[in-house]
């Protein structure tokens, strides 16, 4: 007899018919009662144990932790909760879980203590809902590209170009660590090397993806990406997922309307799939919030934060008038920002962003027109910018608890001027021969973006960090399972 997971039973009318269910027993109470779950959702079935005519050393066995099949009849539940419970005739322990030693025992664990038990935490609600909500974020993501015409394009996870121009990349080699070979010069001799030149890992899929949206039209890539950036916070990781796409023919503006759409449409998505997990982290958050003062307290629930973003158009600000309300803000003035904002051309911090949308504008922003200074070479450099003020086509959009969730812009499509900004900033022409092709042979306005995954979980779950929403973090000094 075939097994029913356990969320179509829970769906299931009750009558005598016979059924198999298959999981994890969370808890068992009073020798009788076994709360099962098998990862399909976030609520449990009740299981009735006949204990009199059940061996006590079965009984026994069944502890928290421990894998079992029960077979018995699907009936209307007794207790409050659930409208269904099985009667259960038959029961096999699967795989037993030692009481004294397994940690996820039903009890309130902290944040850390599960994150050092990465591999069992799963077995909690509250990271079933979270890898519940992200898997269904995950194909949301493709199904909105997928409905829009996009190609999904697989672009290099080990690459020999740097496209943020950050230097921050962990690099990849076959070269033994003792008798590295050396040039005449005394550098390492790359040319020994598995691929012949230096190579790392991808910080972003986008510069590959430009070069394929130039050919099919509208593409996206949705993959890993690494950054060895030595920040230890709560919103960074070294091993990431980026959902990056490239649109042919689109400009700053396009580019704008199709991040917010697709934003909305996955939040959208999952709010509509994802009902019982999205209410049990409301609830959870709500609960951790009792805890901090007032004024640090969310002003809106997690389901109503959702549908907020999903119902107001978001607000579109140029980079100059964001800083002129970040100079004249009462944090600003009264010191209260930990990087002052003293002049044009600051780069913006988290505190800076979290302001604009959280304290002065209260819904999502997108900030444009940035100082091409701080922005990375491949942006479009606008024509008409004040002396001393050159701007770039790009965009960030900043949301709520975040700050910055995706950042993008119009793609640099003159080649003299792409080739210029290289040449200032040192960038080898050679190595990207390929990518100024691009600009060389039919070029055209594009745009695109990328969107860190990551961050966008974190946003959906009411999660505060990072490390929280993906299966395995990877951050500083942390490479464990």
């Amino acid at each position: 007899m075939k097994h029913t997971k356990v969320k179509d039973l829970l769906n299931s009318a009750s009558g005598l018919h016979e059924v198999k269910a298959k999981g994890w027993v969370r808890t068992f109470r009073n020798n009788q009662f076994i709360a099962l779950n098998d990862g399909s959702t976030i609520n449990n079935i009740q299981c009735v144990v006949d204990f009199e005519n059940t061996p006590e050393e079965t009984l026994k066995r069944i502890t928290t932790g421990a894998a079992v099949s029960v077979k018995g009849h699907l009936v209307e539940s007794q207790g409050a909760g659930q409208k269904v419970e099985i009667q259960v005739s038959e029961i096999k322990i699967l795989g037993d879980s030692d009481p004294e030693k397994f940690p996820m025992q039903p009890k309130k664990h902290s944040l850390e203590f599960l994150r050092e038990n990465a591999h069992l935490r799963i077995r909690t609600n509250m990271f079933g809902a979270i890898m519940r909500v992200r898997s269904t974020l995950a194909f949301a993501v493709h199904q909105y590209f997928q409905e829009k015409g996009f190609f999904y394009v697989n672009t290099p996870i080990i690459t020999g170009s740097d496209a943020e121009g950050a230097g921050e990349m962990f690099r990849v080699t076959a070269l033994p660590f003792d008798g590295t070979p050396r040039t005449e010069e005394g550098n390492v001799n790359y040319k020994e090397d598995f691929f012949g030149r230096e190579t790392n890992l991808t910080v972003s899929g986008q510069l590959e993806g430009e070069t394929y949206a130039m050919a099919l039209g509208q593409i996206y890539t949705f993959g890993p990406t690494f950054r060895a950036e030595n920040s230890n916070t709560s919103r960074h990781l070294a091993e990431f997922w980026m959902i990056e796409p490239e649109v042919a023919f689109n400009n700053l503006a396009d580019n704008m309307d199709l991040a917010e759409d697709f934003i909305k449409y996955v939040i959208k998505y999952t709010v509509d799939k994802c009902g019982d997990d999205l209410k049990f982290l409301e609830q959870r958050l709500l609960e951790e919030e009792k805890s901090k003062p007032q004024a640090e307290r969310s002003e809106m629930a997690l389901l109503e934060k959702l549908s907020f973003v999903m119902d107001n158009n978001f607000k579109r600000v140029s980079y100059t008038e964001a800083i002129d309300i970040l100079k004249n803000s009462k944090p600003n003035k009264n010191k209260k920002f930990q990087y002052l904002i003293e002049e044009w051309g600051a780069d913006l911090q988290s505190e800076h962003e979290r302001f604009l949308v959280e304290k002065h504008f209260k819904c999502p922003v997108i900030l444009f027109d940035y100082p091409a200074k701080i922005k990375a070479f491949y942006m479009r450099l606008n024509d008409n910018t004040e002396p001393g003020r050159d701007t770039v086509r790009a965009m960030d959009i900043l949301f709520p608890g975040i700050g910055e969730i995706v950042g993008g812009s119009q793609r640099e499509e003159r080649y003299d001027v792409l080739l210029e900004k290289m040449k200032a900033l040192e960038i080898d022409e050679k190595e990207l021969y390929w990518y100024l092709d691009t600009r060389r042979f039919g070029s055209a306005v594009h745009s695109g973006f990328g969107l860190g995954f990551e961050r966008l979980v974190l946003f959906v779950t009411g999660m505060s960090n990072i490390r929280d929403v993906i299966p395995f973090p990877r951050t500083p000094q942390n490479a464990e399972f």
